[in-house]
């Protein structure tokens, strides 16, 4: 690990070093299925070991290995000999590697190269002169019997051949590095581009870069020879500091500018909003709350109205308390999960430079989490009179866990039939059942625990013993229409960050604003609580006091604007082709939606409750 990962200090004395090369698994925008780079039958490094990858690289299917490219400091390489692979369609284990290749070009598969932890960048130049750096580029490309270049291939002319796969069979390195000066001269690297190639190669025993572009009909028949080149330079560029030698990549990333505008004018008008929600509620609340505690006599008191009406019906335990109880439990745990995690992304510790930390921390965070689920589950059920506190404890231990992980199985399953890169190893998924079943299990024992020992929350006022009868109510107190238009205002304040993050979840793009991320997350909260609390007063006004469960559907309904806008995307943005891509695709998207309606919903719970507890407990009650 320590080969890739860690910043190395090259010595320019007269000592020679060795720059190592690592490679990555390559993926496709068309494609959600990732592939180790020896499944594609390339050149390899056998005799070194692979680093190890941390859980979070795994689950994102990286799979990281060691290359027979190497170069020594500052001795340029020309033309250089890696291997040749020599395929006969007569061989049925040679057919079916170069039918795979060229599978691998028709979907644009990328690969993703590594130098002392830097991405090896392509970079091209793109609209309004502007230079786009692509942390992959192609292993080729793909020209239709119409003549029509797809991906890579529009970008040289000389690619015209119909019906043809063009090989990138060559790359030109750039290495980029500063000379600094510590106890003896040394240097640092801050940056490492590519550009991939295409040569015929007349004498492939000993390959001089010349000759036209290396093809391979797609009806080709007999023998077929690729040889594998590479050519090193290295320059010296003092501009960059190694400190941020990332931002070149991510100062090119398409929609930067439009993303700070979006996100800029969404906060403003969210917050906005917010002010207005928050001092409609205060002065309402207030005149209401004065006129109540005027009413001293027994015929005022008679002629109550709105909220108050129902003062003794608003803490009766709602229906299905079991399975509330417990989604808030899980709800709760996803919640500090998510801001322990956001926190630590904004104060760096999580960049895209530590590869896999934030999915490492945020499953290390959610199994220790499993005390404050518990107990959450536990209290609440409590209080809404439940006795069965087995049933909660393991619905709280199983339940929510057990959906995303049957999800997870069988999303991993079809990963396995495809042959994917992305495909859990079976050690690690036994690591992660340990890790669930012998950490968070007890530790959500222990949290339901003192859930259940500790009293009941004591409710401001008394609850009568007979239900009172909700009068009927108008199409806008209805449930239905109000848990709709609940969703509405939080999902506004999300939607541009989500495009973002379905972006470098989909899109392969590197995810690095996690500021602004943390930001709206927590916008994200007060828009979730003050629009439930908003429609919470509506409906406690139409003496409709059922707002346990309204409360956590109406924020909760966030989620489905967010399954709506997964689909959307899926079909205006992505150009995923396949069944097992598709399935993916709705199976991991159907996790997050989970993940996210329990989020929302905890939030809009807790906020109606602090809501409705602290308005019963300023007004007199008789």
């Amino acid at each position: 690990m320590a080969g890739y990962c860690s910043a190395f200090l090259i010595l320019v004395n007269h000592v020679t070093s060795t720059i190592e090369l690592f490679v990555n698994r390559l993926d496709s925008v068309e494609s959600v299925l990732p592939y180790e780079y020896t499944a594609f039958d390339f050149c390899s490094e056998k005799t070194m070991e692979r680093p190890s990858e941390n859980l979070g690289q795994v689950l994102f299917g990286e799979r990281i290995e060691p290359s027979p490219y190497k170069f020594e400091f500052k001795k340029p390489v020309v033309c250089g000999k890696v291997c040749m692979r020599t395929y006969s369609t007569n061989n049925p284990s040679d057919k079916a590697k170069l039918d795979f290749l060229k599978k691998g070009m028709l979907l644009n598969y990328q690969h993703h190269w590594i130098v002392d932890n830097m991405p090896v960048t392509w970079c091209y130049d793109v609209e309004d002169g502007q230079k786009f750096c692509n942390p992959g580029f192609p292993i080729g490309c793909f020209v239709t019997e119409a003549g029509r270049s797809k991906d890579a291939c529009i970008v040289n002319s000389n690619f015209n051949e119909k019906d043809a796969f063009y090989i990138f069979n060559h790359v030109d390195i750039t290495i980029y590095y500063h000379i600094v000066e510590h106890e003896q001269l040394g240097a640092r690297l801050v940056a490492a581009k590519i550009e991939p190639k295409s040569y015929e190669n007349p004498n492939d025993d000993k390959p001089d870069c010349s000759g036209g572009p290396k093809f391979l009909k797609n009806k080709h028949t007999g023998e077929f020879k690729i040889t594998y080149t590479y050519s090193v330079n290295f320059a010296e560029d003092k501009k960059i500091r190694w400190a941020s030698r990332w931002d070149y990549i991510l100062e090119s990333m398409p929609h930067t500018n439009i993303q700070w505008f979006s996100i800029m004018n969404s906060l403003v008008i969210v917050l906005f909003l917010s002010g207005m929600v928050a001092m409609i509620m205060l002065r309402t609340l207030h005149k209401d709350i004065a006129r109540y505690n005027q009413m001293d006599s027994v015929e005022d008191a008679q002629e109550e109205f709105g909220w108050k009406l129902v003062h003794g019906d608003v803490f009766r335990p709602p229906k299905k308390g079991m399975l509330l109880s417990v989604f808030l439990g899980s709800g709760t745990q996803i919640f500090i999960m998510t801001f322990v995690t956001l926190f630590f992304a904004c104060l760096g510790f999580l960049s895209p430079a530590n590869r896999g930390a934030l999915m490492t921390c945020a499953v290390v965070l959610w199994v220790l989490l499993g005390t404050p689920a518990g107990y959450v589950a536990a209290r609440l059920y409590k209080s809404f009179g439940g006795e069965k506190w087995k049933t909660n404890v393991l619905l709280t231990a199983f339940l929510c866990p057990g959906v995303v992980f049957a999800d997870f199985f069988v999303m991993n399953l079809i990963l396995w039939g495809e042959g994917s890169s992305a495909a859990m190893p079976f050690g690690t998924l036994v690591a992660i059942l340990a890790l669930w079943f012998c950490i968070s299990v007890p530790l959500t024992f222990i949290g339901a625990y003192f859930g259940f020992k500790k009293t009941g929350i004591e409710y401001p006022v008394r609850t009568n013993q007979i239900p009172r009868q909700i009068p009927e109510q108008s199409f806008y107190t209805k449930p239905f229409p109000g848990i709709i238009m609940g969703g509405i205002l939080p999902f506004g304040c999300i939607f541009i960050q989500l495009f973002f993050i379905l972006n470098s979840i989909w899109s392969h793009q590197m995810y690095y604003m996690f500021g602004f991320l943390f930001l709206v997350f927590i916008i994200l909260v007060i828009t979730c609580s003050e629009a439930t609390i908003l429609l919470c007063y509506f409906h406690l006004c139409a003496e409709d006091y059922h707002w346990q469960w309204r409360s956590f559907l109406t924020s909760g309904f966030t989620a489905v604007y967010f399954l709506v806008y997964a689909i959307h995307y899926f079909f205006s943005k992505l150009q995923i082709t396949g069944l097992a891509s598709i399935i993916l695709y709705y199976g991991y998207t159907m996790i997050m939606v989970l993940i996210f309606f329990l989020f929302t919903g905890t939030i809009g719970f807790f906020a109606c409750f602090w809501f409705v507890t602290k308005i019963y407990s300023v007004v007199k009650v008789d």
